[in-house]
């Protein structure tokens, strides 16, 4: 057909969504590091009002010293992306952007949250685009809503490495550890919400089609590939720009088999897997999904861990013989992590020997002393404490909640 393309050429059967899965997990030689950190936006003087995007799109740099992106989610949350590569000089170029970034919102009266759930505003959306209009009919209330307006994350992005499966593996099993220690989303209406990581709880309540983790069988490619056919469809896109939410819960496989108007094709694939939400997303590289956002002194933390964690051999041979204990112990250790965080003895153990290994590992991936003691004041402040974040975001008697950025360092 004139001017088509092979994006555009109807998919045949479900062997071309397994080379789609194949090549979401291509070896890598490299060990880049790549983060997208997301912020809650506060009125300084009224922490309960919301801040219209535009107030605080319009004081942002044109351009940030350390080339990171902005965006802003659904709700007004601000997110910086960072260009990848080695661990210290990502980190070094993001805290630039941050820096910038909270230098030009406190100019105006606005502090980020360093929180995973907002703890005082209902959720309310900002706006409008097609995508999102037919993202929040499909997902509903509350919980939709919630995620779309209220949530805030930390994602790490890792290379594959010369074996995805290994490192595959690891970011899975060492998922509920590192959600434990970073768990910092433990309100919701001003009050506290049952959760450590209010923000996974929220997860845990959408579509679980498309937000559960990624089944493990040992062939990461045939697992992604049969949790893209099962997943149930969210939105299709029209031929005039438009997304139209699939209300009949029919799922990509279904529509394959020949389930609607027309066949889809390789872009529509493409697409359904932006729509996916697992803890763990592979796109060519590792998405770490289930760090709650951090006080933005603190999120370098969260990133130094768990790249060493999944990216360096020894850290994480280490750390998966830690957590070995624990996967055999416990039928859900997601749900567990995000409901106790590290006031769980066992997610507390095995937290402590992974943030050894880690502090042992960064050294060699080019962390500097600053970094490497930045880790180890965590640990001793959280891990051995068993004090997820989120205890310290339930503490009374502060001055200004200690979710909200008053310049000082957690």
């Amino acid at each position: 057909m004139i001017g088509a393309t092979a994006e555009d050429t109807p998919l045949r059967d479900a062997s071309e969504v397994a080379d789609f899965a194949r090549r979401c997990f291509r070896p890598a030689a490299d060990d880049r590091v790549g983060v997208e950190l997301e912020f809650l936006v506060f009125d300084r003087t009224d922490a309960a009002r919301h801040v219209p995007l535009a107030r605080a799109e319009s004081v942002l740099p044109e351009v940030l010293p350390g080339g990171s992106r902005v965006t802003f989610e659904p709700g007004g949350q601000l997110e910086l992306s960072g260009p990848a590569g080695p661990l210290a000089g990502t980190l070094t170029r993001l805290a630039a952007d941050v820096s910038a970034v909270r230098d030009a919102l406190r100019a105006v009266g606005l502090v980020l949250g360093g929180v995973g759930l907002d703890p005082v505003r209902p959720a309310r959306r900002q706006l409008t685009l097609p995508r999102y209009e037919a993202m929040a009919e499909f997902l509903g209330v509350p919980y939709g809503a919630l995620m779309m307006c209220s949530t805030a994350s930390i994602q790490v992005n890792l290379d594959l490495g010369e074996h995805p499966a290994t490192r595959w593996e690891r970011a899975h099993a060492l998922g509920p550890v590192l959600l434990a220690a970073f768990a910092n989303s433990p309100l919701s209406g001003g009050r506290p919400c049952g959760w450590m990581s209010g923000r996974q709880a929220v997860w845990n309540n959408l579509d679980p089609s498309r937000t559960v983790p990624v089944p493990a069988t040992g062939d990461p490619a045939a697992d992604w590939a049969e949790y893209l056919l099962d997943a149930r469809l969210m939105l299709v896109r029209e031929a005039e720009g438009g997304y139209r939410p699939v209300r009949d819960g029919s799922t990509f496989r279904q529509w394959l088999d020949g389930g609607g108007a027309r066949r889809p094709t390789a872009e529509d694939l493409a697409y359904h897997a932006t729509t996916l939400f697992p803890p763990v997303r592979p796109r060519g590289w590792l998405e770490i999904r289930y760090l709650d956002a951090q006080h933005p002194a603190a999120w370098p933390v969260c990133v130094a861990v768990t790249h060493a964690l999944i990216s360096d051999d020894r850290a994480g041979q280490a750390a998966m013989a830690a957590v070995e204990p624990y996967r055999r112990s416990y039928g859900e250790p997601w749900e567990t992590a995000a409901r106790c965080g590290l006031a769980d003895p066992g997610l507390r153990r095995a937290a402590e020997a992974c943030f050894s290994a880690a502090l042992e590992a960064l050294p060699r991936l080019g962390a500097d002393p600053g970094l490497v003691g930045e880790v180890a004041a965590f640990a001793d402040r959280h891990v051995t404490t068993g004090r997820s974040p989120a205890a310290d975001l339930m503490d009374q008697g502060r001055p200004a909640p200690a979710w909200l950025d008053d310049g000082g360092n957690t």
